[in-house]
């Protein structure tokens, strides 16, 4: 493995999650790799798979080129914005992640919690 390149993937990797305004849990999550393991890759201890690496350029709407290193930012068409669903705060998606790994009565208790921060009226 070349470090260089490792090392310049992952730092374009951070720049892009952190002006996105992402944790490392929420990119991993959606291009399908374990925290740990986009952790490793932002960090340039390792290269991702040609797959992962589209994912990762389409999630946090950059370039290949830019995310090698190769030329400056650029406009990217091909990377469309993240899906709606993926506009939620940081703290909302955090719930819903913890809220999958939960069984059903404890979904079920979360759901009557949750009512009752419901705005009034509504």
């Amino acid at each position: 493995m070349e470090k260089t390149l490792a090392s310049r993937l992952g730092g374009a990797a951070r720049l892009a999650r952190t002006r996105l305004n992402l944790t490392q849990a929420d990119v991993a999550e959606r291009i399908g790799i374990a925290s740990e393991v986009y952790g490793r890759l932002e960090r340039g201890h390792m290269l991702p798979s040609i797959q992962t690496f589209r994912r990762l350029c389409v999630v946090l709407s950059i370039s290949a080129d830019e995310a090698l290193g190769l030329k400056p930012s650029q406009e990217v068409k091909w990377a469309a914005e993240p899906p709606s669903e993926y506009g939620e705060s940081g703290e909302l998606r955090r719930l819903l992640r913890r809220a999958k790994q939960l069984d059903r009565s404890a979904i079920r208790l979360l759901s009557v919690l949750a009512a009752q921060f419901r705005p009034k009226g509504s």
